[in-house]
């Protein structure tokens, strides 16, 4: 072991961290929130379909805005 050759590779380089990480993670908030919200009036919808409505309409409209910003930042990061 005393005269194994050195170790010359390095390491693979590590990537450095994605800018605005932190509005990555409340977007995704907002999408699972949206979709509770769809589920929960769904549930809801059976028993009283107006208020079963009145969540899950608002919490997919939620959701679909999440997915679409999760988008344009992933077409803006590949630029």
């Amino acid at each position: 072991m005393a005269n194994a050759p050195a170790d010359n590779t390095t390491p693979n380089p590590v990537k450095p961290p994605k800018p605005h990480a932190r509005l990555e993670k409340w977007i995704w908030i907002l999408i699972y929130g949206g979709l509770f919200l769809v589920i929960l009036g769904i549930a809801t919808g059976r028993a009283e379909p107006v208020i079963g409505w009145s969540m899950a309409v608002p919490g997919g409209v939620i959701a679909l805005v999440g997915f679409a910003l999760i988008y344009v930042r992933s077409r803006l990061d590949d630029k």
